[in-house]
């Protein structure tokens, strides 16, 4: 992950992101019209992990967990965030019931993304670092694909992981059992169900991993105080 001090030099980056929060929700790609090959069976699995996105979403809200949508632009690079939420809910295409379901609201984050992971030349590290988030818990689809190529590289950042089994889906539900196992064993995700997640525990366990960090950082800062004080003292 980034040094510390780059959150520092501007704690509400240019205005656009006021909240502040140790952990935050990725929604990938659930914003889609799945009309392409294999879509209609992804329907069938998306449909059920789409009500539990929705029921732990509203709890991120009440928790003020920051919602993020990591979507990808579909190869169509003039394209923007608005016009692919018009699309699936006002176009007659299969991912209609999902985009209702999930319809993003006005304080939501909003991502796009070229390729499978939602970090690859997109802003959404940067705006981690200013919110200040070190969990992620990850959903969406497709559990085998753009969801397990965001926690392999979130992983990279050493992002604390969680990843609700019962909100990420694929084509097919043994490819979906495959990747939670590989993000379980080989990421060191949580894939508790998204009911089992506990807020308050969460954010306690995130509180105790930062103190040391802010310790660590303060000696630091201390240390090359005290090398800068004495260069100047031999330097007199």
């Amino acid at each position: 992950m980034a040094p510390q001090n780059l959150r520092r030099r501007n704690h509400d980056l240019h205005g656009n992101a006021p909240d502040h929060a140790v952990a935050a929700l990725l929604l990938i790609d659930v914003i889609n019209d799945l009309e392409f090959d294999g879509g209609a069976e992804l329907l069938t699995h998306v449909l059920a992990a789409a009500e539990q996105i929705a029921a732990l979403k509203k709890r991120c809200r009440q928790a003020r967990v920051p919602v993020i949508y990591v979507n990808d632009n579909f190869g169509k690079w003039q394209s923007d965030f608005k016009k692919i939420v018009a699309h699936c809910l006002e176009d007659d295409v299969r991912g209609k019931p999902i985009a209702q379901l999930l319809a993003p609201e006005d304080d939501d984050y909003f991502v796009l993304k070229p390729k499978h992971s939602g970090f690859f030349s997109t802003t959404l590290d940067l705006l981690l670092q200013y919110l200040g988030v070190e969990t992620l818990i990850l959903t969406g689809i497709a559990g085998n694909n753009c969801v397990l190529f965001t926690a392999n590289d979130a992983y990279l950042r050493d992002f604390n992981l969680l990843v609700p089994a019962d909100c990420v889906a694929s084509i097919r539900q043994q490819e979906n059992e495959y990747a939670l196992k590989q993000m379980r064993q080989v990421l060191k995700a949580d894939v508790r169900r998204s009911t089992e997640i506990d807020f308050k525990e969460l954010m306690a366990a995130a509180a105790e991993q930062e103190q040391p960090l802010e310790r660590e950082n303060d000696d630091g800062s201390k240390e090359q105080r005290r090398k800068a004080a004495t260069e100047s003292g031999h330097s007199s």
